[in-house]
């Protein structure tokens, strides 16, 4: 079926124009002006007037499908993907969490395949995750990048945290097979001393001692250490998830001062919310912030954003994790630290970024395009997404600027009991959505089903290529 998108403003990573875009067989066949007037047919004609057409939004950083404990997110694959579509993004790469003690590097990603199959209706890909290091976990890594998964994510906090002998191998056995290591920068040691400090000195069930438990230095030291180790491995290329310090930036930019390859990725929730969340909120509220890292300060949010506009920080993702507040409540009313960490976001964070960032002139058009769809499209091997350009996938969002929402568990389509982002009001929604040219949103209705999202077979060709 051959689609023409008429009287858009396509806005790109480097460009804004007005221009129509015929799409063929999934993918983008021509990009011009006055198209429908070259005699060229199409079975389906939308009028973008008003709207800005964007590439669909890419979210390198969910966990739509985690079990931690006896606890399991509240939407899983299906309703995550909905949601995702809702808000303008048309592919994931999911991080799976641990398996079992001892298990092979393919174990998570296979199941999370096999689920994902039937039930997504966006495009999605997966993390391998690594949780022990020994030869045959290494020697598995070239195997799985061959098979599409070229990016591998360590923890430097949890149960399934590596020492620095540990990373040090994995990061050379990764580079050697043409892959990426994804780190959750946060020093186990200091948490762990902090919060039994807390635990004996303050009151557990106190929401407001979770980010006293993980400060900024904690975060830092850790992004610190991971650069040093990659250095010592090779200089190999880093990404560094959720980045939520002023003081971490700071380390990332002290190291691309000197030339080294490290790639950042933050959060809306570390953009717009602050600590204040944990001691402001009545009853247990409080506890529905629970997240790691923490809400940081306000100081931390405008340091991030200068990140952000300076290109200091390359990508947003969501770090979408949707344990609902019943959940928390459950695990966490007398003591925080039992809380399932987490908030869910995949449907806001294209929304949120638009209108706190470019509505408010903290970033351009362009530069939201780089941070939503196209570098995290390039840098994590999503070759046919992220761009509006002749052979791509024509995934798109159609954004009208002017549409206006406030946030609610009503007003959202995400399958849990709140939103953190609860009464702000957002100008910028999606009103159309497509995944390989076909309609999967229009105008708040989902024309998507399960199962027709595809699995996607990533590649990087060349992890130290800069992004714009």
């Amino acid at each position: 079926m051959s689609t023409l998108v008429v009287n858009a403003t396509v806005v790109t990573a480097t460009t804004a124009l007005q221009s129509d875009i015929l799409i063929e067989e999934g993918c983008i066949a021509a990009i011009g002006k006055n198209i429908n007037r070259t005699g060229i047919p199409a079975e389906q004609i939308i009028d973008a007037d008003g709207c800005y057409v964007m590439p669909g939004g890419i979210d390198v950083h969910t966990h739509c499908n985690l079990s931690v404990g006896s606890e399991q997110v509240s939407d899983g694959f299906y309703h995550a993907s909905v949601a995702a579509a809702y808000g303008g993004t048309t592919s994931i790469v999911e991080h799976p969490g641990f398996g079992p003690d001892g298990c092979t590097l393919h174990f998570q990603t296979d199941l999370y395949r096999k689920q994902a199959a039937t039930e997504m209706v966006i495009d999605y890909g997966f993390h391998g995750v690594i949780q022990h290091v020994d030869d045959k976990v290494l020697s598995s890594m070239k195997g799985m990048v061959a098979d599409g998964i070229p990016t591998f994510k360590v923890y430097l906090t949890y149960s399934g945290r590596l020492d620095d002998g540990e990373i040090i191998r994995v990061l050379k056995a990764n580079s050697r097979a043409g892959g990426i290591t994804a780190f959750h920068a946060e020093n186990h040691a200091i948490i762990s001393s902090l919060s039994k400090t807390l635990s004996r000195t303050a009151r557990v069930s106190d929401p407001a001692i979770h980010p006293l438990s993980r400060p900024d230095y904690c975060e830092a030291e850790a992004i610190h250490r991971i650069i040093a180790l990659a250095r010592a491995a090779g200089d190999v290329p880093i990404y560094i998830v959720h980045l939520s310090t002023a003081s971490g930036l700071e380390v990332v930019r002290a190291a691309r001062k000197g030339g080294f390859p490290v790639y950042v990725e933050t959060c809306p929730q570390y953009l717009v919310l602050t600590e204040s969340c944990y001691r402001d909120s009545a009853d247990l509220e409080g506890l529905q912030y629970i997240m790691a890292p923490p809400l940081r300060s306000q100081r931390d949010c405008d340091a991030l954003w200068d990140g952000l506009a300076d290109g200091s920080i390359d990508v947003v993702a969501t770090d979408h994790c949707s344990f609902s507040f019943e959940q928390k409540c459950r695990q966490g009313r007398d003591n925080v630290f039992a809380a399932p960490g987490g908030i869910p976001g995949i449907e806001t964070r294209g929304p949120v970024l638009f209108s706190e960032g470019v509505l408010k002139r903290r970033i351009g058009l362009n530069r939201f395009v780089q941070l939503i769809a196209t570098n995290p499209a390039r840098i994590m091997g999503l070759t046919a997404k992220g761009d509006l350009a002749v052979g791509a996938d024509a995934d798109l969002l159609i954004l009208d600027p002017e549409e206006e929402k406030v946030l609610t568990t009503e007003t959202l389509h995400q399958q849990v009991d709140y939103t953190p982002f609860a009464g702000m009001r957002v100008t910028g929604w999606p009103r159309t959505v497509l995944l390989r040219g076909k309609v999967i949103i229009h105008r708040g209705v989902l024309t998507a089903s399960a199962g027709c999202g595809k699995y996607i077979s990533r590649s990087i060709s060349s992890p130290h290529k800069k992004t714009p």
